[in-house]
């Protein structure tokens, strides 16, 4: 889905997990501030999401970046994600960094570098909240739980998603994504921090939030003014 904007380069916007281009950037009024600025949004729903298919094999979703790629225009794009989104673009970006002009990647940070702890078990403990299975008293847990529930959303497709295969990208696939970039992440944030990331890549600098956790994010003040700033939206 697109929105009317003007001549700069279109802004791609890819939505966290459990969420969706209209729920996380239209109902907040970030595209009608992007609109002002004269640019054009694209708009993408991951599979799974929104008014995405929603397959319940995890194995369907083993390459997220094809909503994007089939999303995205023949010239380069500035680019927005949180989260899940921010990770698909980064992925994304690593294969083709040609197709970006700049990069904003939200709520990610450490997670992205660092390699998956065996004996964690935060993945099956969220899995667990968002099928019911989960005790009462794992409220970080039952927070994911409580957006799988949302208006449009499919439970036993957002675990599929949550049970995909994992990605991970090494420091000679990062090396690729040559476009600026910036990481917004709260210093709450479980993701978080944003070095390790930002280390990693070529041209990337990190803005933290103070008092932010994971979810609040895309609807910070802080987390606006940062990517607006980043992509040069300026208000006409």
């Amino acid at each position: 889905m697109t929105v009317d904007g003007g001549g700069a380069p279109p802004v791609l916007l890819v939505h966290g997990w459990g969420g969706s281009f209209d729920e996380t950037w239209k109902s907040t009024g970030f595209t009608e501030l992007l609109r002002d600025t004269g640019r054009e949004v694209i708009g993408v729903d991951l599979l799974g999401h929104g008014s995405a298919p929603k397959p319940h094999d995890p194995e369907a979703y083993a390459d997220l970046t094809l909503r994007i790629t089939d999303a995205l225009p023949d010239k380069p794009v500035d680019a927005i994600g949180f989260s899940l989104g921010a990770l698909t673009l980064l992925a994304l970006a690593t294969r083709a960094p040609e197709r970006f002009r700049r990069l904003v990647l939200a709520g990610i940070g450490r997670n992205a570098v660092e390699p998956e702890d065996p004996e964690d078990r935060g993945i099956e403990r969220i899995i667990a909240a968002v099928e019911g299975r989960a005790p009462a008293d794992d409220t970080a847990a039952l927070v994911f739980a409580q957006h799988a529930v949302k208006a449009g959303n499919d439970p036993a497709a957002l675990a599929a998603v949550l049970r995909r295969p994992r990605l991970e990208l090494s420091a000679a696939q990062l090396i690729n994504v040559t476009c600026p970039t910036l990481i917004v992440i709260g210093d709450n944030d479980f993701a978080g921090p944003g070095e390790p990331l930002a280390d990693a890549l070529p041209d990337a600098r990190v803005r933290t939030l103070a008092r932010t956790d994971h979810f609040a994010t895309p609807e910070s003040f802080g987390f606006i003014d940062a990517a607006l700033g980043f992509i040069d939206a300026v208000p006409r």
